[in-house]
């Protein structure tokens, strides 16, 4: 032990002049990671968010309502806004320096710390321009104030030049920031005219009141890149306008876009949003506070996200849906488009680079700026708030299904896909022009197998009923065979194993008798795709046949007919009068002789299907007709046969 004390006192000194003091940007130029998150492409676009962002506080404050963005050759970048101009007298406790020299040259210095010239603000640190004085190879500075001009340079964050009175300027008014990034720090890296043009767009939105101008030196701009040389953004509309170009023609389940501004309680500040929901896509989320994008969200979204998802609920209550207790923040924004925008004084965020609020008040004032508005939104327009409550209860009942859900593994590079024993495939391995057709019972299995194409038709039969998915338990639903083998036969997987790149045929033919029995498998079947596979109906992959009930024959012509109504029509109009017409009524699929019933229900060139569908529009509608007709209430039925019982003209017993 003694001699490792030793070894340590006989290596090399350190003493009070090792320490190292930085001063003034030095830090900024050593470290620049902990101002701007590194030395790549988005670090240094970050400089020019700074920039930008100081010249929006002044818009936000209703000082300015025009910024210039300019980018020239040689990575030359200039901001410029009309606001009050930086402050150009001697600062009171650096008095050999002005003001606006200590903010480009001291960490921590600006006008917004005490809230006193700036109500609600993005930059908070008083580093954003000091950190891009000392990032920057070469920086110049023009302020113009009461009607005089003021300029400096400075290079990597030094002053080259006093602080110079060029003259008066009876017209212009505030700040302009000129830079090129320093190669030392950056490299060989450029700014990207698509990336600053967005930048501008984004801020654009963000606040009604400003005006950017864009300029680029057209060389600059890659070929084919949507970026215009000049452009002026304006937009009245705000986040509603940003949103609605974003999603284009994309369907959306709620035909009003919800949007809106509102200020906050106790004059906290204010708050905008703008919300669609789409029939499909990804779900999108940007947040912003105070113009400054929060990409990883805070707690200003998360009292957004409790807005919706209170006020989901409360209306499910108000509807009486007791289904709705079981949905969640992420089931009610899961296809939600939207964009949100806080103004507060003194946020607080997460680092400099300011991705993320960590403001505690954030959340209680957005959601209580939110929730009664939405609320007010759902019973303004109760069709498309069913409709809306209806898609995400399915969502959520979706989510818990494959949470539960336990079905069979699919086919791996080790294990091949097991096929049921009682499916008759086809030969063609692609999915393309495929179809299965599912069939009640051996017998009529028999039948459709003599009768379909080999290449592209396979044949499935079931036993019977299948189970009602409906009213079953999920532990029913597990165990049930003929589901089991309907599921393996498809090969796409359920719940969260569901891959529709992996489904094994085009299209899924529910092929029954044409009678009352038939009539309910078929709602069975169609209940099990609508609660367990919906993405297949959605995706218009399932299909009803219609094979005829009827034949008629009148010497060698032969129609077949789909039901009563059109057997008593052609009786009068396909043949010749006065002349006997036999009638013969076909049992089931299985005593359909199978060249008839390939000529009538499954030949493609003559055959009609109908496909089945769920309109979006009237999600609402379908899930209670379902939860009516095939759901675990015995008195919704009843109910519902009571309503109709009128309109039965005819009862086939």
């Amino acid at each position: 032990m003694t001699d490792l004390f030793e070894q340590a006192a006989g290596q090399a000194s350190y003493s009070a002049k090792d320490i190292e003091v930085l001063e003034g940007l030095e830090p900024v130029r050593r470290r620049p990671g902990m101002y701007i998150g590194g030395t790549d492409d988005a670090a240094m676009h970050h400089l020019a968010a700074e920039l930008l962002d100081n010249a929006m506080d002044e818009a936000v404050a209703g000082h300015a309502s025009i910024i210039e963005m300019t980018l020239a050759p040689g990575n030359l970048l200039t901001v410029r806004d009309n606001g009050r101009g930086i402050p150009v007298d001697p600062h009171p406790k650096f008095r050999d320096k002005s003001a606006l020299e200590v903010i480009l040259t001291t960490l921590h210095s600006g006008g917004k710390f005490a809230g006193k010239a700036y109500a609600t603000s993005g930059g908070l640190h008083g580093v954003g321009s000091s950190v891009v004085n000392a990032l920057a190879e070469r920086l110049e500075v023009e302020v113009a104030r009461e009607k005089t001009l003021w300029k400096q340079d400075y290079a990597r964050g030094k002053p080259l030049t006093k602080l110079v009175n060029a003259g008066a300027t009876p017209n212009r008014r505030g700040t302009l920031i000129r830079f090129v990034p320093d190669p030392e720090i950056f490299g060989d890296k450029k700014f990207s005219p698509a990336r600053l043009y967005r930048m501008c767009r984004s801020k654009a939105y963000l606040f009604r009141g400003v005006r950017i101008r864009w300029t680029c030196d057209a060389a600059l701009i890659a070929a084919g890149a949507d970026v215009p040389a000049q452009a002026e953004l304006h937009f009245p509309g705000g986040l509603a306008d940003s949103l609605a170009e974003e999603l284009g023609a994309a369907p959306k389940l709620v035909a009003p876009v919800w949007a809106g501004q509102a200020d906050l309680p106790d004059d906290a500040g204010r708050i905008e949003w703008a919300c669609a929901w789409l029939e499909a896509g990804e779900a999108t989320l940007s947040t912003y506070c105070n113009t400054i994008p929060t990409t990883l969200g805070g707690t200003h979204e998360a009292g957004f996200r409790a807005a919706l998802l209170k006020g989901l609920r409360g209306f499910g209550e108000q509807r009486s849906n007791k289904r709705a207790a079981v949905i969640t923040a992420e089931d009610a924004t899961g296809a939600l488009a939207a964009k949100l925008s806080l103004f507060i004084r003194d946020p607080q965020f997460q680092g400099q680079t300011k991705e993320k609020l960590t403001s505690p008040e954030a959340q209680k004032l957005t959601e209580a700026a939110l929730r009664d508005r939405f609320e007010h939104f759902l019973t303004g327009d109760p069709a498309n708030a069913d409709n809306l409550l209806a898609f995400v209860i399915e969502r959520a009942e979706e989510r818990i299904r494959r949470r539960e859900q336990k079905d069979t593994p699919r086919k791996s590079a080790t294990r091949r896909l097991r096929l049921p024993g009682k499916l008759t495939d086809c030969s063609r391995e692609s999915r393309e022009d495929t179809e299965i057709f599912l069939v009640e019972g051996d017998s009529a299995g028999g039948s459709a197998k003599q009768a379909r194409n080999r290449e592209t038709q396979a044949v499935l039969p079931l036993r019977g009923k299948i189970l009602n998915v409906a009213s079953a338990s999920t532990e029913k639903l597990r165990q049930n065979q003929e589901l089991k083998d309907l599921i393996e036969a498809l090969g796409c997987g359920v719940g969260d194993r569901f891959q529709i790149d992996a489904l094994r045929y085009g299209r899924i033919i529910i092929m029954t008798d044409a009678d009352v029995d038939g009539a309910h498998i078929a709602s069975l079947l169609m209940t099990f795709f609508y609660r367990e596979l919906p993405e297949l109906i959605r995706g218009g992959h399932v299909y009803l046949a219609q094979p005829p009930l009827y034949r008629l024959t009148q010497g060698g012509k032969s129609v077949y007919a789909m039901d009563d109504g059109e057997r008593d029509r052609l009786v009068k109009t396909a043949f010749k009068a006065n002349a006997k017409v036999e009638i013969s009524r076909f049992k089931g699929l299985g005593e359909m002789p199978p060249a008839i019933l390939k000529e009538t229900t499954m030949d493609p060139k003559r055959r009609v299907l109908l496909r089945v569908l769920a309109p979006p529009e009237a999600r609402a509608e379908t899930a209670e007709i379902v939860e009516s007709l095939m759901g675990r209430k015995p008195e919704l039925r009843f109910r519902f046969i009571q309503d109709h019982a009128s309109s039965v003209q005819e009862l086939d017993v």
